[in-house]
């Protein structure tokens, strides 16, 4: 048996250490690379996970919603140019046969009704309902209106009002109702919108990303 001679022996530990230490600082380098990643995908996914589950029942008790206006922060929503703030969203697919697309592609679904209205829902919170198809949307907006009662006279003379219309989504027919609040009574009430183009003329939002 040969024994190195130690100024081998010190090479060979010089060298494995360096190979330890590269492999730490490499080790750390990758560590650092997917935490980097995983945040890129956590930003770019984030606002798509916090619109709420879709309820599916058809009662909304607007009483019990909280009256207050739109936060100050974030994208605005403007309903005939007074802020508001969107509390309710109820969906439903147009037709006998017609389907909502699924929650997955819900921001979607919201900016083909107004460019920027997902992410005004997701910034003030709002409550999304999924109702089951409507014959006609002017068939879902009375409906709506009798199960989304607002106080006063329909909403008229308090902070609250609502519209609702039919829009399209990838060409297929949809109908939608909001539910909306002001920081000071308003004049609106219910409002129908008699087509999928009139919404722009009713809605608009400002900084949406």
């Amino acid at each position: 048996m040969h024994l190195l001679p130690p100024a081998q022996i010190h090479s060979i530990h010089d060298l494995v250490r360096s190979l330890n230490r590269e492999l730490v600082i490499g080790g750390l380098a990758l560590m650092l690379l997917l935490a980097v990643a995983y945040m890129v995908w956590e930003a770019m996914h984030r606002r798509r996970r916090r619109l709420p589950r879709a309820r599916t029942n058809l009662a909304i008790d607007v009483a019990a919603l909280e009256p207050s206006g739109p936060p100050e922060a974030g994208p605005q929503l403007e309903y005939y140019n007074l802020p508001m703030r969107l509390a309710v969203i109820v969906l439903a697919p147009a037709g006998r046969k017609g389907q909502l697309p699924p929650l997955e592609e819900i921001h979607d679904v919201l900016d083909a009704i107004v460019p920027g209205l997902a992410d005004v829902a997701t910034a003030h919170g709002s409550v999304l309902y999924y109702w089951p198809a409507q014959l006609s949307s002017r068939g879902f907006a009375h409906a709506f209106f009798r199960h989304a009662t607002l106080p006063g006279d329909a909403g008229k003379g308090t902070p609250w009002c609502s519209a609702a219309g039919g829009f399209r989504h990838q060409e297929k027919p949809v109908v939608a109702g909001l539910i909306m609040s002001a920081d000071r009574p308003n004049r609106f009430g219910q409002l129908v919108v008699e087509s999928d183009t009139k919404w722009l003329d009713v809605l608009r939002v400002r900084g949406a990303r």
